[in-house]
């Protein structure tokens, strides 16, 4: 393995800024320095010429497809997009086909990615009603957590079973992982749309049908039920301003028990921007107000929320071009999630210090995963070069995802990634990619 000395680097990391060295030796963080010589001609130099290095993102919500749903996306192709993009290491869901609601058809998914993932991987377990028995086999070690569907699922992933529910809140001692919307509440504002509408409902509708009231019903429900027994729960994809203050920032993340997530889509779209975007915007939960997407950055910003991620779900082009209830809910997004952050930093919204923490230093925190997520010596050298002043536009030419679209198209980014490490590797230099060594399985260390 090439070992590497970065040069010159604006390094980002656990709250500071500051130009030093870096290198890096058998896939991990050697020395990080002032000034490092090179010791011998065989390490490779690169001159970071003050641009910003930040540990690799870790990406706690990714939908790469595979098995089984690969006409839209695979755990190769979704894998590139996202080395090009920044993230290093992804946690991706349960809802392929077959669903990975079983310990050995979890195992298949590893055993795919460790021979076609470019970044880091690690994968949830699905639960269902019926499924505890092998809930209760997950490996806290080994496997990212459990995640369950508490609103929005196919088959048979939709937990909606009271008794079901509280056996797994009570009895699984692993993360639990939660999407939250009340399937009642949607049914009845679904049947209201299409009385009114036919099978002409308007993308506009989305977060009215998805509203803040299925969220909240949901969510505060899971909440509780975490409180009750005492169970380490993670909310994915906050949607509304409303279900912030189900979350604490008056303790530390690494003491939280019940903690949040923000996703990209929700910090950068409102209701206002389905008139031109249509359904290429649909997601679930929806995009909501411009007082919602304020409300989700304020929590962000005072620790109620702990994380951003992506909830990368790839449609082909043709399937979102459907009517409104037959367009699928979900969209790409692991490319351009850290370009997109970063246009928030140019205006001032958040500073780049914050946004390392929620993207990579926090993930790494509240799931426990071993030696990622910072900038440390004898640390996996997961690295990210950023050059903060070099715009460029999304255009269908330069879109990594195997459904080759994105909602950005024709977005500006002032930021681009020029470089990316997995594990000490150069994967993705200046849109190149070296594609000779493949990502790793996490692990965890929790207590």
């Amino acid at each position: 393995m090439k070992s590497y000395l970065i040069k010159n680097a604006n390094i980002v990391n656990e709250g500071t800024v500051s130009q030093q060295d870096v290198l890096i030796n058998r896939g991990r963080i050697e020395r990080i320095d002032q000034l490092i010589s090179p010791r011998n001609n065989e390490i490779k130099i690169i001159d970071a010429n003050g641009q910003y290095l930040l540990p690799g993102v870790i990406d706690d919500q990714v939908h790469f497809r595979e098995p089984g749903l690969t006409h839209k996306g695979d755990i190769y192709t979704e894998s590139r997009a996202a080395v090009a993009g920044g993230i290093t290491s992804f946690m991706e869901q349960p809802n392929t086909v077959p669903q990975a609601t079983t310990i050995e058809l979890l195992e298949e998914k590893y055993a795919l990615a460790a021979t076609k993932s470019l970044a880091n991987y690690s994968f949830n377990l699905g639960a269902t009603n019926k499924n505890i028995e092998e809930l209760l086999k997950a490996d806290k070690k080994m496997h990212a957590g459990i995640k369950i569907f508490m609103g929005s699922s196919t088959g048979n992933m939709l937990v909606d079973d009271h008794a079901a529910l509280e056996r797994i809140f009570s009895e699984v001692d692993h993360q639990l992982i939660v999407h939250c919307e009340d399937e009642a509440t949607i049914h009845k504002n679904l049947a209201h749309y299409k009385a009114k509408y036919g099978n002409e409902i308007p993308m506009s509708a989305h977060p009215l049908i998805r509203s803040e009231e299925a969220c909240y019903l949901s969510s505060s429900f899971a909440v509780n039920l975490a409180k009750k027994h005492d169970a380490r729960l993670h909310v994915f994809h906050i949607s509304t301003a409303k279900e912030t203050d189900l979350f604490t920032n008056k303790k530390p993340l690494e003491k939280k028990r019940i903690t949040s997530e923000a996703c990209v889509h929700h910090l950068w779209f409102t209701d206002a921007d389905y008139e031109s975007k249509g359904s290429l915007i649909k997601w679930n939960p929806s995009v909501k107000t411009e007082a919602d997407r304020q409300g989700i950055w304020a929590a962000l910003l005072d620790d109620r929320i702990d994380v951003i991620a992506t909830d990368h779900a790839p449609h082909t082009f043709d399937e979102k071009q459907s009517l409104y209830e037959n367009a699928p809910s979900g969209g790409p997004l692991v490319q351009h999630a850290l370009v997109a952050m970063m246009e928030f930093v140019h205006k001032e919204v958040i500073s780049i210090e914050r946004l390392v923490q929620k993207m990579c230093h926090n993930p790494a925190i509240l799931f426990g995963i071993k030696d990622r997520g910072f900038l440390r010596e004898g640390y996996f050298a997961d690295l990210v070069l950023v050059d903060a002043h070099r715009p460029w536009n999304v255009n269908e030419d330069n879109i990594l995802y195997k459904c080759g679209w994105s909602p950005f198209m024709g977005q500006q980014f002032k930021s681009r990634i020029t470089h990316t490490f997995v594990n000490g590797h150069l994967v993705y230099k200046g849109g190149t990619f070296d594609e000779s060594q493949k990502g790793s399985r996490l692990v965890f260390e929790r207590h």
